[in-house]
Order: C-alpha cells, then structure tokens, then sequence
C-alpha cells in the first residue's frame, strides 16, 4: 500500500438530536486518531448536546432534522478525503483511524464499516451481533450503527445519503456495492443497547425485519416511518 494511503484525513460525521449524555464519550474516542476532523451535524437539540461539543472543539452544523439531512450536511463541510459516519451512542475502536485507511486501500474496495459489539450483557443481544456480522461480511450490507466510512469521492459519485425518513443507509449501501466491495473491519464499535432495551430484543429485530421487507416491495418510505414510530410510541406507553 502507498504510504499516502496511511495518511489520509477522516472528516467524522456525527448527526445528533438530544444526545447531551452520551456525545461527550463518542467525541472523545474519535478524537484518539491521527489527522481527523470532526463534525456534530445537529438537528435541533434542546438540551446542550451542540454546546458539549462545541466545548470539545469540534465543529458543528445545524441542519434541519433528519439523519440523512444532517449526515448530507455535515459531509457538506467535510475536508476529508474519507468520510465516517458515527451514530450518536456509538465508540469507535482504538486505531479505527488505521482500519479505515487500511481497508479501503484493498483493491476494489470503495467503503467501509466496523463489526458490531452492544454494550449489554444478555445472550439475546450476542446472538444479534453474529447475526449482524454475518450478514455485513457475507451480504456486504452493513448498517449505520456500525460506522460506514468510504472515500469522499464515493459519497459525491453516489449522491449522498437518499433522502429517505427510514432506511436511508440500508440504500445507500445498496448503491454503494454497485460501485465496488464493502470491507468490513474484524475490530468492532460499540454501540448502546437502547433501543433493543426500549423495545424489546424480539420485538425489536422483528420490527427491523418487517420494515426491510416491506421496503423490498415497495412500501414508501414515508408510511413505514410513520408505522415505525408509532410502534416505539406504543411500546413507550406500555
């Protein structure tokens, strides 16, 4: 590999909406790299999430609200020659800097992401991380939680994230492994467990599985948002 390649910037997008009690820690380990930027891309928060991290001296951007919208902005201003994009209760391994910049330097690769560990100790959420690592590193079609990174060509070839209410980097993998591989990096981020907790692991693995078929034939995006929320706020009342 070209010792350039090693070299590369990182811009590391991070869109957020109220998450005061957990950027400061996401923050902090994609600081511990070499030659990165970072950028909050915020849609809207009201509980000092943009101050924390402009505290922390990173840049930040407000954006309308959505996770597309606010990724899409972020990467606006990005100056990196590799784009990463890092959900909100989301850490970065130590050395990702060198994983990221090592994977796309494989021939054909064009993108990136990380396995998945989640930070609760129950055997249901081990069995959904193999069954996540699995399918990103035989289908190739990693998703958000995991830490997408690609060459910021890619990401302007492609359009950027679609602007979808849901699903937007289930297309936007879709799209990028028509461009070429998708290598995904052995050491794994680790991500919140909330959403299972909230939820449920059953229910919620289950919900993702009906939204991703009825993506498949044809279900807008809009009606499955709309039935997805409802489905966490009915959870949340119960």
């Amino acid at each position: 590999m070209p010792p350039e390649n090693l070299n590369l910037k990182i811009s590391i997008i991070i869109p957020v909406l109220n998450e005061a009690a957990t950027i400061a820690s996401v923050i902090s380990t994609a600081q511990n790299a070499k030659n990165v930027e970072i950028i909050v891309a915020d849609g809207g928060s009201n509980d000092g999430t943009a101050e924390i991290a402009t505290s922390l001296g990173v840049r930040v951007v407000s954006s309308s609200q959505g996770r597309a919208t606010q990724m899409n902005a972020g990467a606006a201003l990005a100056t990196g020659d590799i784009l990463l994009f890092l959900h909100a209760d989301t850490l970065l391994p130590p050395g990702y800097d060198s994983g990221a910049r090592l994977a796309l330097a494989k021939p054909q690769t064009v993108a990136g992401a990380f396995e998945l560990k989640i930070d609760a100790r129950t055997l249901c959420l081990r069995l959904v991380e193999i069954g996540v690592n699995c399918r990103s590193h035989f289908l190739q079609m990693p998703y958000g939680d995991q830490a997408i990174f690609l060459y910021s060509a890619i990401f302007d070839q492609i359009g950027g994230f679609p602007d979808l209410p849901l699903m937007e980097d289930f297309e936007f993998v879709r799209r990028l492994k028509k461009q070429g591989r998708i290598q995904i990096v052995p050491e794994p981020v680790l991500t919140s467990a909330r959403r299972w907790q909230q939820l449920g692991v059953l229910k919620t693995t289950a919900i993702n599985q009906i939204v991703i078929i009825a993506y498949f034939f044809g279900v807008s995006p809009d009606r499955l948002a709309f039935w997805y929320r409802r489905q966490k706020k009915n959870s949340s009342q119960n």
